[in-house]
């Protein structure tokens, strides 16, 4: 029965640590979200290419995003001197799902990944515009709080990592909008768009070409972690209450099932006290039950005792019970021990084990736990709930 609930509990460990890693999988897959801008994919963040240039101070730099089919972001573009500060950029401007100019929420994701090629190599501009209801006026992007850095790329193609959390304002961004420089914190709550474009380390006057692919976010979201750790810590404690109980109810089960075996045992015990026709055969059993508790007793002292041979012993004791001398004396100190153990619960267990015929109290509970499947300490502990199964006829 033990055994039968030792199965049962492999079984259901099995299930909870399948179904924990299941869990794990769904929360761990959750908690780092991520979403793809390029090549644009169905059901992500819509956006829309923008070009830009130094037009509107004055300045002759030119720039033709090159479709590919939203794959990338490819530009050919040139900067002149014309204009006080040079610039060309090419936009990610986020849209609603009808086409319209609308901040997104990217607050779930904190970093963003690219490859950009640069023909030739080339220090570009990374920036961000967000939208900031206190200040920014829709339409007009430099009233946009812009936090930017900046990356360096070549012809080979360089991978580029970028932290959205730790990006930097532009000393003249302030000037401009007459803010205190001190006031540099931003969300990711309202991102208008992305920008790429030229430094003042761009080359000057010459035909260049950009291309960014693989543009991606990613985010952590400590909530499914949270979530995780809260439910293996439930499940994990469910599960040790539960083994607890059931493995108290099973040893219970258990002890019942091993006491009504025990009873036609011990009353065939009490049998052998009286008379047998066969004198030899009743010599020997009634000699065995009555001597049981002497530690010394031993199949040589038996048959010297009773006159017979040690063949002759355990050819009766394996025609009248099944047994060798050893396994009948073990079985009955073993039943007489967990009687004493229920009914005489002040009495310690190394008495106990004296008491019925057993020297060594370490080998008394190896055997007892083999016997009945838990130590004695638990089956006291476990008496009331016997003892009580015992008086209602179970």
């Amino acid at each position: 029965m033990i055994q039968a609930f030792y199965k049962k509990a492999l079984v259901a460990l099995i299930l909870l640590l399948i179904a924990d890693a299941l869990i794990a999988w769904f929360c761990i897959a959750h908690s780092y979200p991520s979403v793809t801008l390029l090549p644009q994919e169905r059901g992500g963040v819509p956006v829309r290419l923008v070009a830009s240039t130094d037009a509107a101070q004055g300045g002759t730099s030119t720039i033709r995003i090159i479709e590919s089919g939203r794959q990338s972001l490819r530009f050919d573009f040139k900067a002149t001197n014309t204009a006080p500060y040079p610039f060309v950029s090419a936009q990610l401007q986020l849209e609603d799902g009808r086409g319209n100019a609308v901040p997104a929420d990217l607050s779930r994701y904190t970093s963003a990944t690219f490859v950009a090629k640069c023909a030739p190599a080339n220090l570009l501009l990374f920036a961000m515009p967000t939208f900031d209801a206190g200040m920014s006026v829709p339409g007009q992007d430099l009233t946009y709080p812009s936090p930017e850095t900046y990356f360096s790329c070549g012809e080979q193609g360089t991978p580029v990592s970028l932290d959205l959390t730790r990006l930097a304002f532009p000393p003249w961004w302030f000037e401009q909008m007459k803010i205190d420089p001190l006031h540099q914190s931003y969300t990711l709550e309202r991102v208008a768009k992305f920008v790429f474009g030229i430094s003042l380390q761009s080359p000057r006057e010459v035909n260049s070409h950009v291309e960014i692919s693989h543009f991606m976010l990613h985010g952590r979201d400590e909530r499914y972690i949270a979530a995780l750790v809260a439910i293996a810590v439930l499940s994990g404690g469910a599960f040790v209450f539960w083994f607890f109980q059931a493995h108290a109810r099973a040893i219970v089960a258990s002890l019942e099932s091993r006491r009504k075996e025990d009873l036609p045992f011990v009353a065939y015990r009490q049998l052998t006290l009286e008379p047998f026709r066969d004198k030899e055969k009743a010599a020997i059993l009634q000699f065995i039950t009555s001597h049981y508790t002497d530690p010394a007793l031993d199949l040589d002292s038996v048959a010297a005792r009773i006159g017979a041979n040690r063949d002759k012993i355990n050819s009766i004791l394996k025609m009248e019970l099944g047994m060798t001398f050893s396994s009948y004396l073990n079985t009955l100190r073993l039943t007489e021990a967990a009687r004493l153990l229920v009914e005489k619960d002040g009495q310690p267990i190394a008495d106990i084990a004296h008491t019925v015929g057993y020297a060594n109290v370490s080998y008394f509970n190896k055997l007892f736990k083999e016997a009945y499947g838990c130590t004695p300490k638990t089956l006291r502990s476990l008496a009331p709930a016997t003892h009580a199964r015992s008086e209602a006829g179970l």
